[in-house]
């Protein structure tokens, strides 16, 4: 009898345990992603062992490498191994294991403090190959000579054997080199480019001159200090780049000519495989023409425009061209000019060989081509809520589908083409590891999918369509009902915007794309509802050209789709609703508060766009040309004319220093209000840019959350 009382008691407890665990809640902390145990798990520094079928990992203070076929695992060094063979060879030893990139079966790659090793683990000899200065930044490593090119201040220098070379000698700071031009749009990440040999490199070279000097203003100094950026807001004078190219064997630099004294972009920058040419899309500041040009990389001199692209509204070249490593004499360009990202098959004097893609659907990512006439890439092609694996053969078109599982995809390919790395998550699964073979086929799982967030009580997550008023099409929306969601009850609703280009917030992701804060949001009594309109991403040209030269308005119209969706539930309180976004989604938080008066009770907008006169040229004169040009639709998307419409409670926030949406922006909103007597609130972050990150992100999170607490 005690034995069968002390079993119950037992039973009771585990299952009050159990219980209590399912309960669990998520913290203000974790909804600011400052708990990493909440974060998926990762499989570290997966990749190829060099030309060979063997994948390599890390684990435990370890590497690892798999044969792909056979998955044997064999250990091939950890962290005293490396640490013992680090002090054999005279260098500090680490706590952690670094980046390493594993170039052979018996070699890795690594750098650390400034200097580039290379790591025999089976011999345990550490060769030092290149060093170069502290204060270095742009670095660009060429594993072929193992140069390095980087820049101090606004000057490009290379480093050889540890000796540093000062390529360029601009004494004025207005003239930079080897950095980002065009404020990373256009696809542009980075500002140095090494030629296939190593033997040349070619770098922007930026003339800033004409940029009007913002001040940004750093208060953490006795007197305060101004930090000028060069910031060219639309309609406004902006940078004129040109591209050198620095011979290491002559010393000599030559520029392409590319008139460097106009203010057209340069992007999708490309080495030709033999080094003997340079391939540049030039755009014209309107950016609505496109000329995809041929140089001569010895003389500069321009070979041939291969083909040109024009668009009334703009073109918007994002990726450089991909030669096909089975023929020198052939790349893959990516465009919209159907309508929809797709592939196009040229040879080097600029003929179209053929499309290789078409469908009402997106090329997201090329990933190359292999095992001759495959060419790998991800696509929406089964819904735009999804980025899968596809092949298609470049003889016939034939799409085949590799990804097997539903979701978002990204993948990394053997050399011979034989095999992928698949990095996948979904609404089902937070991060799923799996290795296919070319037909699609899973070999085997690298790593199963363990949900973090497993024990917690979470809202139900559901994912569906409206149409919309403007042309009928579809609008993907989420929505996350309450905990202990009761439909007989009524609640307040708080609608989480973005709205602009290159963003989607509704995805075939874990959480369906929503993170932490929108589900301790709705934890905590609210429904919360996401909507992405017209202008939003992988919806093709036509979905997002709708929102030209009027910012905000068809997006409004979209957003109030989901706004009169909501009001029509029985279990939505229509008095109650509230609006939260940053960046763009800032302002088109305040414009659904300003534009459509008395509808929101309560608005968040943090980085706000206020008057796009206000924002930098390439990004604001593609979606609205100029403020000349457009004088009307810079009027209507302003909302500084629309102050008088405020109604209910709105917050603005802004990080002092931001260097994207200028503080000024949201300023002169609040002026504005003073002006008119409009009771708002508003908050800064001192000396945070564009976004709030670290320990003073959970500052932010509880701000939002008691926001909404306090008024809706």
């Amino acid at each position: 009898m005690k034995k069968y009382i002390y079993m119950v008691v037992i039973f009771v407890f585990a299952t009050q345990f159990t219980l209590q665990a399912q309960q669990k809640m998520m913290t203000a902390t974790d909804a600011s992603w400052l708990n990493p145990a909440l974060f998926p798990k990762r499989v570290l520094q997966l990749q190829w062992l060099g030309k060979t079928d063997n994948y390599v990992f890390a684990k435990k203070n370890a590497f690892y490498k798999k044969d792909a076929a056979r998955g044997k695992t064999v250990k091939l060094f950890d962290k005293a191994t490396l640490n013992t063979d680090l002090r054999q060879a005279d260098i500090d030893t680490v706590k952690r294991l670094p980046k390493f990139t594993f170039s052979s079966e018996h070699e890795a790659r690594f750098s650390r403090d400034g200097g580039f090793y290379v790591y025999d683990f089976q011999q345990h000899t550490i060769k030092k190959v290149n060093q170069i200065p502290d204060t270095a930044k742009n670095v660009s490593f060429d594993a072929k000579t193992n140069r390095a090119a980087f820049t101090l201040k606004n000057n490009l220098y290379m480093a050889e054997n540890g000796k540093v070379t000062q390529i360029t000698h601009d004494q004025n700071p207005d003239y930079v080199n080897g950095q980002i031009v065009s404020r990373n749009e256009f696809g542009i990440d980075k500002g140095i480019f090494w030629s296939p040999n190593g033997d040349k490199l070619a770098f922007y070279h930026k003339d800033q001159s004409r940029v009007f000097n913002y001040p940004l203003v750093d208060i953490n100094h006795r007197i305060a200090e101004v930090k000028n950026i060069k910031y060219p807001m639309a309609g406004t004078p902006s940078e004129y780049v040109s591209l050198g190219v620095y011979d290491i064997k002559t010393g000599k630099t030559i520029f392409l000519k590319t008139d460097p004294k106009s203010e057209q972009y340069l992007t999708a920058v490309t080495w030709g495989p033999a080094g003997k040419y340079i391939y540049i899309a030039i755009l014209n500041r309107g950016q609505n023409h496109m000329w995809m040009n041929k140089y001569d990389a010895f003389t500069g001199t321009l070979v041939k425009t291969l083909f040109e692209e024009t668009n009334p509204k703009y073109v918007e070249p994002l990726f450089p061209l991909y030669f096909n490593p089975f023929n020198a004499d052939e790349f893959i360009w990516n465009s919209r000019r159907d309508g929809w990202n797709h592939l196009y098959l040229y040879n080097t004097d600029g003929k179209l060989l053929k499309q290789l893609t078409k469908g009402k659907w997106e090329v997201t990512h090329v990933l190359g081509c292999f095992m001759k006439n495959k060419v790998y890439f991800v696509a929406t092609k089964e819904s735009p809520l999804q980025q899968n694996l596809y092949s298609v053969d470049m003889r016939n078109g034939k799409v085949l589908r590799l990804s097997p599982d539903h979701g978002t995809h990204s993948a990394m390919v053997s050399k011979d083409g034989r095999y992928l790395l698949d990095v996948f998550s979904s609404t089902d699964v937070s991060r799923d590891y799996k290795l296919l073979n070319y037909r699609g086929k899973v070999v085997r799982t690298i790593q199963q999918d363990k949900d973090p967030l497993d024990g917690y009580k979470l809202g139900k997550m559901t994912i569906f369509t409206l149409k919309s008023k403007i042309d009928g099409k579809d609008l993907y929306c989420r929505m996350i009902k309450p905990v202990n969601f009761d439909s007989t009850k009524k609640y307040p609703v708080i609608v989480y915007v973005y709205g602009g280009p290159h963003v989607q917030l509704i995805t075939d992701t874990w959480l369906g794309g929503a993170g932490f804060m929108l589900n301790y949001l709705a934890e905590n009594g609210y429904l919360i509802f996401t909507l992405d309109n017209h202008g939003s991403e992988n919806r093709g040209r036509d979905f997002e050209q709708v929102i030209f030269r009027h910012l905000g308005t068809n997006e409004i119209k979209d957003q109030m789709a989901g706004v009169n969706y909501l009001k029509s539930l029985p279990y939505v309180d229509s008095t109650r609703l509230g609006v939260d976004g940053w960046s763009f989604g800032g302002f088109m938080t305040t414009s659904l508060m300003l534009r459509e008066p008395g509808v929101f009770k309560v608005a968040v907008a943090g980085g706000p766009v206020i008057d796009w006169k206000y924002y930098e040229v390439m990004y604001g004169e593609r979606y609205m040309d100029t403020p000349q040009e457009n004088p009307e639709g810079y009027k209507e998307a302003s909302l500084l004319n629309y102050v008088h419409n405020l109604q209910g409670h709105l917050l603005l926030i802004h990080g002092t220093m931001d260097p994207v949406v200028m503080w000024q922006n949201s300023l002169l909103f609040l002026q504005k209000a003073i002006h008119e007597d409009k009771l708002m609130d508003y908050f800064v972050y001192p000396g945070h840019e564009h976004g709030v990150s670290g320990r003073d992100r959970l500052q932010l999170t509880r701000k939002i959350k008691s926001y909404f607490d306090d008024w809706l």
